[in-house]
């Protein structure tokens, strides 16, 4: 902030009775002082910042909607971001990108498709938001992704009766029951051209979509999915689906270059997919992102995995 202040009238040095003084007189001095501390009480609550000012910042466009899991009595929330010209192409639908880990995700998500893929629709699926207390300040507020995401339970009792883990076959069951059909019942959306995108314990939770219920998407997005020990449960729940061509599934995967350990399992589950040669996967697109670990592998699978999407929905455009 720039202050001007204007005095009407200052003293003419070169006038009597202030001529050869090197010093202003005691009285004007003091009447000079009295008028900046004036200024500067009267400016004193615009310059203040106070806390309370402040408030959230919320991205543009993007809408809350409530949803109940039907079958667990759990309430989700839904995060849906629609395209820009969505209101006035009342004869258009959409393709929609199902997304896991909403809050860790969408920003990002957003931020691509609005250059690369504007035409789709997100809808980001929240952590569980009627979670137990005492265990959301434990492990915080997502600590449902650990039960919802997993396939197997714990060996150890006293931790499979606080996480109750392995409910992914319940999850699934509610974004197909709960999930797709409102969002398809509210919204004119493409139901031959659903998208999943998961990472980490969510690209987990997409690889067993993928096998036991292939024909909830059309495209699936998997980065650095957590296939440690779960590799010979995935193949054993096979669908028929994954060998009929009419699926024509689309499959990113990706995991960082410095993720050593974690790389062979995923590199396990690719080979085995190929070797399987299931008719009903039409691509296989399989990334290794450069120089980077886990975590900072996320940011360069949300932009390559949306270029990729992007490039096979032209492709189909062009059909």
């Amino acid at each position: 902030m720039v202050l001007f202040i204007y005095i009407q009238h200052l003293p003419d040095f070169q006038e009597e009775p202030y001529r050869g003084l090197s010093y202003l007189p005691v009285g004007f001095t003091m009447r000079m002082k009295k008028i900046l501390v004036l200024v500067y009480l009267s400016l004193l609550p615009l310059l203040s910042v106070k806390a309370e000012d402040t408030r959230d910042f919320t991205i543009p466009k993007i809408q809350v909607l409530p949803i109940k899991d039907t079958q667990a009595d759990r309430q989700y929330e839904l995060y849906i971001k629609l395209p820009e010209g969505y209101s006035k192409n009342k004869d258009k639908i959409y393709p929609v990108i199902y997304i896991t880990d909403a809050i860790w995700q969408i920003e990002l998500l957003s931020g691509s498709t609005e250059f690369m893929m504007e035409d789709a629709i997100l809808v980001g699926i929240s952590w569980q938001k009627d979670i137990n207390e005492t265990l959301m300040k434990e492990k915080g507020e997502h600590v449902s992704r650990n039960r919802d995401y997993s396939m197997s339970k714990s060996s150890n009792p006293e931790v499979q009766a606080k996480y109750q883990l392995g409910q992914a076959s319940n999850h699934l069951t509610f974004i197909r029951n709960d999930v797709i059909k409102t969002i398809e019942k509210k919204y004119r959306t493409d139901p031959k051209n659903r998208t999943y995108f998961g990472f980490s314990s969510g690209g987990r939770f997409g690889a067993y979509i993928l096998m036991a219920q292939p024909d909830t998407f059309k495209n699936y997005i998997l980065g650095s999915p957590s296939l440690w020990r779960d590799i010979p449960l995935l193949f054993s729940l096979e669908n028929a689906a994954l060998k009929s061509k009419a699926s024509a599934i689309n499959l990113f995967i990706s995991y960082g270059e410095l993720e050593k350990e974690l790389s062979t399992h995923i590199e396990d589950f690719v080979a085995k997919l190929k070797n399987k040669k299931y008719e009903g996967i039409s691509s296989i697109k399989h990334v290794v992102i450069e120089s980077s670990g886990h975590s900072d592998s996320f940011p360069m699978l949300g932009v390559r995995s949306v270029k990729w999407l992007s490039n096979i929905q032209k492709e189909e455009n062009k059909l």
